[in-house]
């Protein structure tokens, strides 16, 4: 599916005619540069890779530094392969207004913010250990029991446990396109997406 590279700005509110407000989370999308076709004689399959974001020259590789001066632009500091443009050649430039339209639903895929070894209670939504009567002590937060009986004597695999919250890839379906703001690059999608301000997203159609 169609797709550009993005970065989240940040949230907003925009209000209809009624005065609803709704809650909107503003995306930077691209301009993205074709940086590599891929076709099916030559690497057994069809996709466009698209770069985005300026990276600084000696932060570069020399393969990579080739390969982007090869599609003529400089070096980009995100690159994602995407369908879906079959008519994209080497070194054209991609923008919003060519890809999204106001009204319609996109995915957006980001990576969500790292939490760091969290508990059962943050990290699943446990209770604790029941309440704080009875001279319990220091079980609030406790995970409780975790086994079974002398038989299976073991614990499942999959139990859910503390451990690394966060930090990996969330999708976010069928967020609406609230506004497109193409002198900007900016689209404005309805909702929440994940990651911290300034992180890359994807946003496929």
């Amino acid at each position: 599916m169609p797709g550009l590279i993005g970065k989240k700005i940040g949230m907003t509110s925009i209000y209809s005619v009624e005065g609803k407000a709704t809650p909107c989370t503003v995306l930077e999308v691209g301009p993205c540069v074709v940086t590599q076709v891929k076709t099916v004689e030559k690497d057994g399959y069809e996709a466009v890779q698209l770069a985005y974001g300026e990276k600084r020259e000696k932060n570069t590789s020399k393969p990579l530094q080739g390969h982007f001066k090869k599609a003529k632009t400089t070096p980009k500091r995100k690159v994602v392969e995407f369908d879906g443009f079959p008519n994209a050649k080497l070194g054209d430039i991609i923008k919003v207004e060519e890809v999204f339209e106001e009204n319609t639903f996109v995915d957006v895929i980001g990576t969500s913010k790292g939490k760091g070894f969290q508990g059962v209670v943050k990290r699943h939504g446990f209770g604790g250990v029941g309440q704080s009567t009875h001279g319990q002590h220091n079980r609030l937060r406790a995970p409780g029991s975790i086994g079974a009986a002398s038989y299976p004597a073991r614990v499942f695999k999959g139990m859910r446990m503390a451990g690394r919250m966060g930090g990996s890839q969330v999708t976010q379906q069928n967020l609406q396109v609230m506004k497109v703001l193409t002198d900007k690059n900016l689209i404005l999608v309805k909702g929440s997406v994940p990651g911290a301000k300034g992180s890359f997203v994807l946003i496929k159609k």
